[in-house]
């Protein structure tokens, strides 16, 4: 309960803060005149001794409105605070003033520019030694006493100052460590973004790559079976390279399957160039009529290495669809400019499933793969056939 009733206390002051600060001055104000607490600024008084202290409130609630306008014209109500002050301390001597002064000194400090802070500086340095002059020439005080007056108020105000620059960059700090930890925060939002993006389209390389391939060569397989006569031997042919094809698509699966269910793994083997030979054994199977060329080729890295094989393998499945029982060339070879790839076709015919909606990824992604390396990638008809080409730099950019 107590707990409670202190946070509404806090509470309320936080909100109404300039006003119950402003009553509060002037009630010490009050009770210090009821207390005949004046005079404290004797040696610079122009005035008989002997004022009644209740003088004081002359001077102490008129700066008290200062701390109600100190948030909207800080600089203004600062001026006008130091007036009062001069005019308190050249008369009565009281402590309101002061104290609203270093009230009001402390908010312009606050909320003031980096220069405008310098010119308050400065504006400072000047009252501390116009302080020391008041107080030799209006008071003919020694040289030590008027000395340690300006070294008390310079304390006072000074003290008032750094306080609220200190506080003030300490809130700027604040405000910069939150800010870059919002913009770290949506960087790795973006980052988060972008890198669901990037799987996404991996894997739907992968699928297209592999599970695909596999699933549409069942389908022309099957076409291909069905669209001629009855043949012991070729049908039972047609229906083993179906199931091989199915059990590479169920093996390509549960791997994708794997690797979204852990987090780790590979989600596909890797394709090699000594892998070449079996790509070519199963085109052959499915018809064409393949003239392979690839002199020693000298080593190259891992994503050139798959490219050439992607390249290969995506360029025989679409002979297969469009032009089964074609010619084709296929030649990979090496010169200054790096390593080249060509698959040519000439013949053949479509066996593309009626129901088979092919959308063009195949070739737009083996153009992202070789664009990735740095190479160059074509393809389109050719006189009687078809053209895949592409050139993939020995050594691939960063």
């Amino acid at each position: 309960m107590e707990q409670a009733t202190g946070e509404r206390i806090r509470s309320w002051y936080r909100a109404h803060r300039p006003t119950a600060d402003a009553l509060l001055i002037a009630l010490f104000s009050v009770l210090g005149a009821a207390l005949g607490f004046g005079g404290i600024w004797g040696m610079f008084s122009l005035i008989p001794t002997g004022a009644s202290a209740w003088w004081t409130l002359a001077t102490a609630l008129p700066a008290c409105l200062l701390v109600l306008t100190k948030r909207r014209i800080p600089m203004i109500s600062l001026v006008a605070a130091a007036v009062i002050f001069a005019i308190d301390l050249l008369t009565i001597g009281g402590l309101g003033p002061l104290i609203v002064l270093l009230d009001v000194l402390w908010t312009a400090a606050f909320v003031a520019s980096p220069r405008a802070r310098v010119r308050l500086l400065g504006a400072i340095a000047v009252s501390v030694i116009a302080m020391f002059g008041v107080a030799v020439i209006v008071s003919d005080a020694s040289l030590p006493t008027a000395f340690l007056v300006a070294v008390q108020f310079g304390a006072f105000v000074g003290t008032d100052y750094w306080w609220a620059v200190a506080v003030s960059q300490a809130n700027e700090l604040a405000e910069l460590h939150r800010q870059r930890a919002d913009d770290a925060a949506a960087a790795a939002a973006r980052d988060r973004v972008e890198a669901v993006r990037r799987e996404r389209e991996t894997m739907a390389k992968e699928l297209h790559d592999v599970v695909a391939g596999h699933v549409l060569a069942m389908a022309i397989r099957a076409e291909a079976a069905l669209s001629s006569a009855p043949d012991e031997a070729g049908d039972r042919e047609a229906l083993r390279a179906v199931r091989g094809a199915g059990l590479d698509a169920h093996a390509a699966l549960r791997s994708l399957i794997a690797v979204l269910r852990r987090g780790d793994g590979e989600l596909s083997p890797t394709p090699r160039l000594a892998d070449l030979p079996g790509v070519l054994e199963d085109a052959e199977r499915a018809g064409l009529d393949i003239r392979f060329s690839a002199p020693d080729l000298s080593p190259v890295s891992d994503p050139v290495e798959q490219a050439i094989v992607r390249i290969v393998r995506e360029a025989l499945a679409n002979c297969i669809r469009h032009a089964s029982g074609a010619e084709v060339d296929v030649a990979i070879g090496e010169d200054e400019r790096g390593i080249g790839v060509a698959v040519r076709s000439r013949g053949g015919a479509s066996l593309v499933v009626a129901d088979y909606a092919g959308g063009g990824w195949g070739l737009a992604m083996l153009r992202e793969r070789v664009d990735a390396l740095g190479g160059e990638f074509s393809a389109g008809p050719a006189p009687g056939g078809w053209t895949v080409q592409a050139r993939i730099p020995m050594t691939v950019r960063a």
